[in-house]
């Protein structure tokens, strides 16, 4: 009974391509669940459902603040989570948390209630579905792939996003924004029973390495690590590469560095991309849909991540983020002067190209300059740097706006902390240390 239960615990379906690919693509959907009750989403929808309910769009803004704060407090556990069990478990949990919050959503009729209902989802569904957890899995999986894997990880959720909100705007035309909650929840649920077959926390435990090469049987169910799984096995043609614990790395400036710049970062781009919908409505003269169709396009040219994931290999990540902070900030003062659908979409190309790309991009740094081994544990203690500058941005909006009625305060703050951040990060250099082969790291 026990062999039988075992064996079902452990099947996983054969490919013809490297296991990590599948995944690392699987992952993706799990991060489409979780960006429904992601800012993005939130922002894109605020009108929906103010206009609807009469709730102050603010409030919407304070749910979508106070959740991502609270999973950068969730992060540093998740990551470790992460280290030591990976994501087979916990993107599951992610997924049903989601999946039974999106529900409740449909059913809210109190502002308290989204507010309290959207801060869990968004707590949750972060750290397990979109961040450390599958950007773990990615720098476990690959090594000489790794940036590429980080730059899938990094497109998922603007992907999503892009994607997300217009239909969300269509089930809302057809029905109404509950019903979109209640579709989205439901297929989260679903989502779980492929997430729990498929996952696994490293390619060593299914005896490969990583990349795709093959390890002796033997050498992959062998002795146990301090963090409970499978050392790696011996390898040739592996690179070697710089292994550092997670209190290592905090110990070093460069960790605190990239920190500041991820909160800088993220402070800026979050809260124009949280506002970009009102303020072209508002102020630019395009309907909502119109709008709305400027955020998608912005939030989907993150597939020039995969880009970006080809040019750091050449330049290195962090030279990389100098230069695309630079011109998005640039691009962000530009937004003063779209007055025009055309005009618009000029902007939602050109800084989608360039800021979407800055988040994987300071990932891909943390893999560079730390390694794989405490990975998580090292990207769940930045996390709270992040999920801080996304609370920032997220509010700093809709206050301006309640304030002052003009979003011109919250270009020029963008513009202003993308331009700080980018000065910080030519100073973030490559710590130093001892570089270890695969199989003493």
């Amino acid at each position: 009974m026990a062999s039988s239960l075992s064996a079902f615990l452990n099947w996983r379906p054969n490919t013809p391509f490297y296991y990590g690919w599948l995944v690392l693509g699987l992952s993706g959907s799990g991060a489409f669940a979780a960006t429904v009750v992601a800012g993005v989403v939130l922002g894109g929808i605020q009108i929906l459902v103010s206009e609807d309910t009469g709730w102050p769009r603010s409030w919407i803004g304070y749910s979508a603040s106070c959740g991502v704060l609270m999973s950068g407090v969730f992060a540093p556990f998740a990551g470790r989570l992460a280290d030591r069990y990976g994501p087979r478990w916990l993107m599951p949990v992610g997924l049903i948390v989601a999946g039974l919050c999106m529900l409740a959503l449909s059913a809210v009729n109190a502002v308290w209630q989204f507010f309290v209902v959207a801060v869990i989802a968004r707590a949750i569904s972060q750290p397990f579905l979109i961040g450390v957890v599958p950007r773990t899995m990615a720098v476990n999986f690959f090594n000489r792939r790794r940036n590429i894997a980080l730059a899938f990880t990094g497109i998922f959720r603007p992907i999503s996003g892009a994607l997300i909100v217009p239909l969300f705007a269509v089930i809302t035309l057809i029905a109404d924004w509950r019903t979109a909650f209640l579709i989205f929840g439901l297929f989260s649920l679903v989502l779980v029973i492929p997430m729990s077959i498929v996952m696994r926390r490293r390619p060593e435990d299914i005896g490969l390495l990583p990349d795709g090469a093959r390890a002796p049987l033997a050498a992959a169910h062998g002795s146990q690590g301090a963090a409970g799984g499978s050392r790696p096995p011996e390898s040739q043609g592996v690179p070697a590469e710089a292994s550092w614990t997670s209190k290592e790395a905090m110990r070093s400036r460069a960790f605190w560095m990239v920190s500041i710049v991820a909160f800088l970062n993220v402070s800026g781009s979050s809260g124009l991309g949280f506002s970009l919908v009102p303020y072209l409505h508002e102020f630019a003269g395009l309907t909502t849909i119109q709008a709305t169709g400027v955020l998608s396009i912005s939030t989907f040219l993150a597939l020039s991540s995969l880009v970006w994931g080809q040019i750091a290999g050449r330049l290195t990540p962090r030279w990389c983020i100098v230069g695309a902070m630079g011109v998005s900030a640039l691009a962000t003062l530009g937004l003063l002067q779209v007055n025009s659908l055309l005009v618009a979409y000029a902007f939602g190309i050109f800084w989608g190209l360039f800021h979407s790309a800055l988040e994987v991009l300071l990932y891909m740094v943390l893999a560079d300059y730390f390694g794989r081994n405490s990975y998580g544990a090292i990207a769940g203690a930045m996390r709270p740097f992040e999920a801080s500058g996304l609370a920032l941005g997220q509010i700093v909006g809709p206050v301006v706006y309640d304030l002052t009625g003009s979003y011109t305060i919250l270009i020029l703050f963008s513009a202003t902390v993308q331009g700080m951040a980018m000065m910080l990060m030519l100073l973030a250099r490559r710590p130093e240390r001892r570089l270890l082969a695969p199989e003493a790291a």
